[in-house]
């Protein structure tokens, strides 16, 4: 059975790269500006039409990390206005992970080429885990991921650009990698950017705003607590706002990152104690869906993936890093980011994980929503499109 063969076994379905997908998002919205010519990684006019994104003067672009389609459709009463302006969904990359996702939304390109590949990488200088939502561990941003920012190649291009996030964001390693570029304007409430959205809407341009409040509660109390209801009831309604308020010709397209899965009671290993997982692995690296396993130097990766693959079963789909490269996992993966992909990678199925108690924390370790593979849940991420009037 080959490798997309096990994935599909799993309930597990590859990104739709180079379609509708994530990284056509800010492409087709600087396309809808009339600055398609800013775009020199991808074709911006088909992703454009590919999404639907009408022409616009100014186009706000939302992510709400963790706020995946088929969550949002599940609760889709407690969010009346999304669910009017509801245009289908489309696919996050591999990892489905924030720092991978935003970094294909900021660059059109997958993790094989931006090298942003989970929340933990292991660096090839030091041998030892990157955070890369942290940046913890890692090397100069813009050494780590190569590919150019659609941000900050449209600022340079002349459009107006403003990026709109929490203020201890602005500098941060993630957004020096994956969306810097324009102006940044902090705000730490959603409504503060909101505001802020809506002023930049005055002026022809593009905009980016970013709300993680619906991720937190989901990994804290899970997508099916009221918690997670509550934060995205207050995303529903401030978004509605951001509608209203929006200039005639300007546009906003509202997506997410990734989606969840709960996995209190699902099956669980640790990597760090059992003895099947333990055998040639030297370090662990990814998350607790989707892991890069890197093997001792005279270890034979086709080995440790089939002893993986047998001791885990149904519950993931495991391949050496030849045979995801060929399933187009990560995309292309250009041959300098080679090395940060595990000897082995593990895409794990229905609710279940792999942790590693020797580097994980307990609290890491007990989180109740999680994501990084590539079921429905995690995968399909929403498309939301509303113009003002």
């Amino acid at each position: 059975m080959t490798f997309t063969e096990r994935l599909a076994a799993a309930g597990l379905v590859l990104p739709d790269y180079g379609g509708r997908e994530l990284g056509a998002v800010l492409p087709a919205a600087l396309s809808a500006v009339g600055a398609s010519e800013a775009v020199t990684s991808r074709d911006a006019t088909a992703d454009q039409r590919r999404l639907g994104v009408p022409d616009a003067s100014h186009v706000v672009v939302v992510l709400l990390d963790g706020l995946g389609h088929h969550l949002l459709k599940s609760r889709r009463g407690h969010a009346p206005f999304l669910r009017s302006i509801d245009q289908g969904f489309i696919s996050t990359g591999y990892p489905s992970t924030t720092a991978s996702a935003l970094a294909l939304l900021g660059t059109g390109q997958p993790s094989g080429r931006t090298g942003m590949l989970g929340y933990t990488v292991r660096n090839p200088r030091t041998g030892t885990l990157a955070n890369l939502v942290s940046w913890e561990g890692a090397f100069e941003p813009r050494q780590w991921q190569p590919m150019p920012g659609l941000l900050h190649e449209a600022a340079s291009a002349g459009v107006s650009v403003t990026t709109l996030g929490k203020r201890r964001f602005a500098g941060s390693g993630l957004t020096q990698a994956a969306l810097s570029g324009g102006t940044f304007v902090g705000g730490e409430t959603l409504s503060e950017r909101i505001d802020g959205a809506l002023v930049a809407a005055r002026r022809p341009g593009v905009s980016y705003c970013y709300w993680g409040e619906i991720d937190a509660a989901g990994h804290k109390h899970g997508w099916q607590s009221n918690e997670w209801v509550a934060a995205l009831e207050d995303a529903d309604r401030e978004l509605a706002m951001l509608a209203r308020g929006l200039p005639r010709k300007a546009t906003m397209v509202v997506t997410a990152d990734h989606g969840m899965v709960d996995v209190t009671g699902a099956p669980r290993w640790d990597a760090g104690t059992d003895p099947v997982l333990l055998e040639d692995v030297e370090l662990t690296a990814g998350e607790p869906r989707a892991l890069h396993l890197h093997v001792s130097r005279d270890a034979d990766p086709t080995a440790v993936a089939a002893r993986w693959q047998e001791h885990l079963g149904g519950h993931a789909a495991v391949a050496t890093r030849e045979e995801a490269a060929s399933a187009g996992l990560f995309g292309h993966i250009d041959e300098a980011i080679a090395d940060r992909v595990g000897d082995v990678v593990v895409a794990m199925a229905e609710r279940s994980t792999v942790v590693d108690s020797r580097t994980q924390s307990p609290a890491s370790m007990a989180l109740v929503g999680v994501h990084g593979s590539l079921t429905r849940m995690e995968r399909d991420v929403p498309l939301l499109i509303a113009s003002g009037s």
